[in-house]
């Protein structure tokens, strides 16, 4: 049961806190992520995926819907946001001595253990 537990509290913190990176892009546009994929010689419409792993999948993670599947979305989501920032923070401290790549790492990383954990028993699709 404690380890159900976690996995709800890992499900929503994920799933919670990169809501609001999704509900921000929503309300204020991906015309960075456009520009950043063009830099990369990509098409902007592949913009429109952050949508999907920022609103779509942290919704479905929260409610524990294939989490594995959504949580897996969202590291690729991550491993593209590092790739198109370049890499950058990853050799440097952010404010207050915070590595420069601590956010993207963190998502990365409770996203990949959620995809080997699963999502416990408090899910609406357990897997």
């Amino acid at each position: 049961m404690p380890s159900n537990l976690g996995k709800l509290i890992l499900r929503v913190m994920l799933g919670g806190m990169l809501l609001f990176h999704g509900i921000y892009k929503l309300q204020h546009g991906i015309g960075a992520i456009k520009a950043m994929l063009a830099a990369h010689g990509m098409p902007d419409m592949l913009a429109y995926g952050v949508f999907i792993g920022e609103l779509v999948a942290p919704i479905l993670l929260i409610i524990g819907f294939y989490s594995r599947i959504w949580a897996g979305v969202i590291a690729i989501n991550m491993l593209f946001a590092i790739w198109l920032t370049n890499f950058s923070g990853f050799g440097s401290l952010g404010s207050y001595g915070a590595w420069g790549a601590e956010t993207v790492m963190f998502y990365l990383a409770t996203a990949l253990s959620i995809v080997m954990l699963g999502s416990g028993s408090y899910a609406v699709y357990r897997d």
